[in-house]
């Protein structure tokens, strides 16, 4: 029931023929082409970077040491805020 039969694929090949026009069809396929070797050489560039990654990432982490603790500066606090609002009616 799931299988492709070769009828499946000339009813598709002439749906195609007829939504898109012959003429586009080539031209669609080779761009298609295109993009399927661009996707190919960036994950394949993607692979050998993450594995050139690796080998830099535990050199970098065996050389490091924990940073040491600042010490916190208490700052003076600030005068507290007044609603002119209420200071209005105070005074009234």
């Amino acid at each position: 029931m799931g299988a492709v039969k070769p009828w499946h694929i000339a009813v598709l090949v002439v749906l195609l023929i007829l939504l898109f026009g012959a003429k586009r069809l080539p031209d669609a396929a080779r761009s298609l082409g295109r993009s399927l070797r661009i996707i190919k050489a960036e994950t394949k560039g993607l692979v050998d970077d993450d594995k050139g990654d690796l080998a830099e990432k535990a050199d970098a982490q065996a050389g490091r040491q924990p940073i040491p603790p600042q010490q916190v500066q208490q700052q003076p606090a600030a005068p507290p805020v007044v609603d002119p609002v209420q200071r209005s009616r105070d005074v009234i």
